[in-house]
């Protein structure tokens, strides 16, 4: 990874680092307008091999599983309602999360989060609230990361 070292050795991307307003969330290629927030992520068992000796000899690696989830208005959650079977947005089909990176100079990349689903839906409401904000759990099979 190329890093600008002339700022007390803090990595620099043309001279500007990715901000909220720099990040464009789409499902199927239509962009989510009421996101307050995307979290997603990927891990993989890896394993020591051991063979002769105390040390080992090898490595090993396993599945790989994905998670995500993302914070939406209630009304964006609404609008999935109305085109999901009974209105249960666990019952769409599987869809894409594009996360597209788009800073005013640099390089644009894109994250995919691939086959979503909904596991649940839900609101939590408190007195003082001035608007909805909906945490959905997020069941991807897996995530192509930008390059």
């Amino acid at each position: 990874m190329a890093t600008n070292n002339t700022n007390n050795g803090l990595p620099l991307i043309n001279g500007t680092l990715y901000s909220w307003a720099d990040i464009v969330a789409t499902i199927n290629g239509v962009p989510l307008n009421g996101i307050t927030s995307i979290e997603y992520s990927d891990s993989q068992e890896v394993v020591n091999k051991y063979g002769a000796g105390r040390h080992p000899v090898g490595r090993a690696k396993g599945r790989i599983t994905s998670t995500a989830k993302i914070t939406l208005y209630q009304e964006e959650v609404e609008s999935m309602q109305e085109q999901a079977p009974n209105g249960r947005i666990q019952d769409l089909p599987p869809f894409d999360i594009t996360v597209t990176y788009l800073p005013e100079s640099g390089t644009v990349k894109a994250d995919k989060i691939r086959n979503v689903q909904f596991s649940g839906n839900s609101r939590k409401w408190k007195e003082g609230d001035t608007g909805q904000e909906v945490e959905l759990e997020l069941i991807p099979s897996h995530i192509e990361w930008a390059q």
